[in-house]
Order: C-alpha cells, then sequence, then structure tokens
C-alpha cells in the first residue's frame, strides 16, 4: 500500500468532500460450502451467523478458547456460501486454527483470492458515483449488506462498509477487470487515497486495526467490537469467558479514543498515567486533520475511561496531556447527493 500518492492532504479532502479509491489488496476472503457450513461458522464465530439472509452481512471475530482474538472478519451470506473476509496477513493463522476444529464437519474452504480482489469507495458522492457506473442501480443501504451488479458484463459484489465515518461501499471485482473498473473511477472523479490518509481518517472513525490496535493477547470485549458479538446465540469458541465477562460487567481495560494536548501525536507503546499511577498505553496516534489536533486510540482501565477524564501521556523523554473520549473521535458525517 502506497503511503500516498503524491498529494496526502487532498487525498483526505477527497474522502470528506468528494469520494477517496481505496486499494484493498490487504484483504483476502475465504468461501465456506457444504451443507454444514452454517452451523460449523456458527460453533466459531463471536456473532450470529444463523438468521443471515442471502446478501446480509455481519461482523464477527474468531477466537480462542481463552476468549483472546485471533481475527476480526466480516462474514457475507451468498446463496450457496459463506464467505469471510479480513486482514490478508491473518489467512493461514485462521485456517490453520478453523482446520483445527472441523472434524466430521460437510465444509468445504475455498480461496477465490486469484480471481478476486477489493477496492473500497469512499465518501459523500460514493453511492452517487456508484450509481452512475452502474446505470442506477440500487446500492445496499445497511452495514455489510450487498448485492451484485455488472460491470462491462462482468458481475462486482457491492458491500456496504463505511470505514472512514464516512458513507462507503466495499467493491469485490473479477481481477481481470480491476484495472480498468478501477480508470473508470477515477474518470468520474474518484481520487486514489494513500496510506496516510486512509490512516488519519479510521482513528478520527476510531475504528481499530488488527495487529496494531488490538492482537491474539486482547479479550474481545476489550476491543469493543460490540456489532462482532452476540450475547444470545448458542455456544461458541470463546464463548464462555465472553460471557463471565459481560456477567460480572465490564473488563479492566478497553481501546478508548484520546484527545491530545499540543501539536504532537504520541507513539505506539506510550504509557497513559493518572496521577503516579499507570492506567493505559497508546496503540494508535495521529494528527487529526478534521480537528486540527493530535489524537488517538489507547487502552484505558476502567476506572478511567469515562469520556472527558484528564490523563498523561508519556512520550519521549516528556509528558503532555489527554483527555478521554468517545468513539468516533470525529463525529460521522452525514451522506452526501
Amino acid at each position: 500500500m502506497p503511503d500516498h500518492f503524491g498529494d496526502p492532504p487532498s487525498e483526505y479532502g477527497s474522502v470528506r468532500q468528494s469520494a477517496g479509491l481505496f486499494d484493498l489488496a490487504n484483504r483476502a476472503m475465504l468461501q465456506f460450502t457444504g451443507a454444514d457450513r452454517l452451523p460449523y461458522l456458527q460453533g466459531m464465530l463471536s456473532n450470529d451467523v444463523m438468521p443471515l439472509k442471502v446478501f446480509d452481512g455481519q461482523q464477527a471475530a474468531i477466537l480462542t478458547q481463552q476468549g483472546k482474538v485471533v481475527a476480526d472478519v466480516r462474514v457475507l451470506c451468498s446463496l450457496n456460501s459463506l464467505y469471510l473476509d479480513f486482514w490478508e496477513p491473518l489467512k493461514e493463522q485462521i485456517l490453520a486454527h478453523l482446520n483445527r476444529f472441523l472434524v466430521a464437519d460437510e465444509v468445504e474452504i475455498h480461496d477465490p483470492n486469484e480471481q478476486w480482489k477489493m477496492l473500497s469507495l469512499q465518501g459523500p458522492r460514493a453511492q452517487a458515483m456508484l450509481r452512475q457506473l452502474f446505470a442506477n442501480a440500487e446500492m445496499p443501504a445497511q452495514a455489510n449488506q450487498h448485492g451484485m451488479v455488472q460491470f462491462d458484463d462482468t458481475p462486482v459484489c457491492v458491500v456496504r462498509a463505511d470505514r472512514t465515518g464516512y458513507q462507503g461501499f466495499d467493491l469485490i471485482v473479477q481481477t481481470s477487470h480491476l484495472l480498468v473498473f478501477a480508470q473508470r473511477l477515477n474518470a468520474l472523479g474518484a481520487a486514489w487515497v494513500g496510506e496516510w490518509a486512509q490512516n488519519i481518517l479510521r482513528v478520527e472513525a476510531g475504528i481499530p486495526r488488527y495487529g496494531v490496535d488490538f492482537s491474539e493477547d486482547n479479550l474481545l470485549l476489550e476491543v469493543a467490537l460490540d456489532d462482532a458479538v452476540s450475547f444470545t446465540k448458542g455456544c461458541y469458541l470463546g464463548q464462555e469467558v465472553v460471557e463471565r465477562i459481560r456477567s460480572r460487567g465490564h473488563v479492566n481495560k478497553k481501546l478508548c479514543g484520546l484527545l491530545l494536548d499540543g501539536d504532537t501525536p504520541a507513539s505506539p507503546g506510550d504509557k497513559l498515567s493518572a496521577g503516579a499511577k499507570e492506567v493505559g498505553q497508546i496503540t494508535s496516534s495521529v494528527a487529526s486533520i478534521a480537528l486540527h489536533q493530535p489524537i488517538a486510540l489507547g487502552y484505558v482501565n476502567r476506572d478511567c475511561w469515562t469520556p472527558g477524564t484528564k490523563l498523561t501521556v508519556h512520550h519521549d523523554g516528556g509528558d503532555f496531556g489527554a483527555t478521554v473520549t468517545a468513539r468516533p473521535i470525529v463525529a460521522p458525517a452525514q451522506p452526501g447527493p
């Protein structure tokens, strides 16, 4: 992923004001077929997949028996398959974990990643651009819902995915048509957006990233992935720990937003304190363009995670203030026309 395409602030502005195009080559998918695919994934995922209808989707997590997060995933339900979508570097780890518990189930796991690639169009004009590209086809309205449309006589899967706090759609395209498809979006006014601007938008939206803000060292409820868990479904791997935490009423720490004093972002691993007591640490930090100040995501102990709580960041031999704030840190924008 390029850090930028020549003008990082302009790339950021394209998402806030019009539409920006993300290359999601760092995403991968697995396809699940077979008569037992639904009950098998029901036992492996933290969310309730049983009610899903064709073209529904949801967020979920794969957990260890100790309730730690192996991966956060998106589930997409198609006519004869279920798909999991996730960060590509986790693919081998996910496959090894899932195959360990695949015993007598009638389930086949396929890797479609040579045939399909993913882009994302984010911003207030994303829907208008796609309707122009797809001859006024209706776009999915709810998070993770998806549908199939035609582009030059080839299918494209459009998934509602607001990755930045602005209206957005992921686009799963046949690899052979990817370049032409991206060029067509560029011609409609979508600007390529590199990692620099994407990361600022992600932190402003309060969206944690695996390997940066959480890992297999974290409990699911610490990461506050509230839309990735069901507390009413039946047994699944890691449920006992999740339910024990829920019945207790809290985890000991959770991921929070932070507004930072001064002009300098913090660094991952910087400690947070309240008085003389260490109460957490930073995981991501950027200079917010929307707020004109540095912001961060970080884990904060439960005694200090109430929005408005004042903390101290210990950074590179110096200290500066931080204020706990809700996620998203920057309020979501209204959709454009």
